[in-house]
């Protein structure tokens, strides 16, 4: 029997479960034996893995037996559904959903920033919101050099955050519109082509959003920060793919940025793109299908009267290092 091991693709006809196929063969995960699990509507097709026709496989509680990593991007509800099964059969389960990141026992993990927190696992650990990944890998290090009190967050989120149908819909909204046709969202709450929404997931009673919020709550359990503050907005772009952030940061002590352009040019993870004279600077159309954060717009916020303020800004492909990526990076750490 070949060496490597038994790994299964929860959603693996989804836009972050096709990237997960994809990124396994990439970084040449040693795979033994690959499952791709889905709905019945897609049970007896096919997907390339190596070159060789894969089977799609309806999941069943029964599908994780024998499984070492199940990698699943097929929502919350279904990862709550199957929770049980995946940890009783001895798999661990690495969760593309919101569904269990913020329960005590389960890990949150960026493998870049907290990899140490992956061993304290029950069997499931979690992939953080796809903003939250993209903006600590560039963060976390000047957190650990500057001790990071406060960030102010405003996103720039891509149609590939609400799935392929979502992309679907901003390409087809765009013909339609060059085309001088009527437009009908679905995907979104609004016409997102030629637009912005400022509205991803529901409203809370404060007026933010849970995506808004997830920002303030993973960042603080990922960084084991409880006592940092982050206010966010979120916002809907008419881009296909990869996130954008812009972010303003408070340290307890000064920095400068070019001590940030020299910690993040040796971080893992990141690509520092910032010279603004050549225009050079991080853009989606850049980031997409790209594993690194990139960083740029480096300077002094000038609204403070000391230097323990920060401008940045970071794009980062939200399938990627957002989703699919995060996930196999994950499972490499007990590889």
């Amino acid at each position: 029997m070949s060496q490597g091991f038994n790994v299964a693709v929860a959603g693996a006809t989804g836009a972050v479960g096709v990237e997960m196929v994809k990124t396994l063969e990439k970084r040449n995960f040693p795979v033994r034996s690959l499952k791709l699990l889905a709905s019945s509507r897609s049970a007896g097709k096919t997907a390339k893995f190596h070159g060789t026709d894969v089977v799609i496989e309806e999941m069943t509680p029964e599908s994780f037996k024998g499984v070492d990593f199940a990698l699943f991007s097929a929502g919350s509800d279904i990862s709550r559904d199957y929770r049980a099964a995946v940890v009783k059969s001895g798999a661990l389960m690495i969760d593309n959903s919101s569904a269990f990141r913020m329960e005590n026992d389960v890990p949150l993990v960026v493998p870049e920033v907290n990899p140490e927190d992956a061993r304290l696992h029950h069997g499931v650990i979690a992939n953080p919101n796809c903003t939250t990944i993209i903006m600590l890998v560039a963060v976390a290090p000047l957190h650990r050099a500057k001790k990071l009190i406060r960030l102010v967050a405003a996103t720039y989120q891509a149609a590939s955050g609400a799935g392929a149908k979502g992309m679907a819909e901003l390409a087809e909204q765009t013909r339609q519109l060059l085309n001088g046709e009527a437009v009908h969202p679905a995907a979104f709450a609004h016409q997102l082509g030629f637009n912005l929404i400022p509205h991803i997931d529901s409203f809370q009673e404060n007026g933010y959003t849970k995506e808004e919020l997830k920002m303030l709550n993973e960042s603080r359990k990922i960084l084991h920060a409880p006592e940092l503050m982050v206010s966010c907005t979120s916002v809907r772009v008419p881009i296909l793919r990869a996130h954008s952030e812009s972010l303003n940061m408070e340290f307890a002590e000064e920095v400068t940025p070019e001590e940030v352009r020299a910690i993040l040019s040796k971080s893992p993870g990141v690509i520092v793109m910032d010279d603004p004279a050549q225009k050079i600077y991080p853009m989606p159309k850049d980031a997409t299908e790209q594993y690194d954060v990139l960083a740029g717009r480096i300077r002094q916020d000038i609204s403070r009267h000391d230097k323990r303020g920060i401008d940045m800004f970071v794009s980062g492909d939200q399938v990627l290092k957002g989703a699919a990526l995060n996930a196999v990076q994950i499972a490499e750490l007990f590889v």
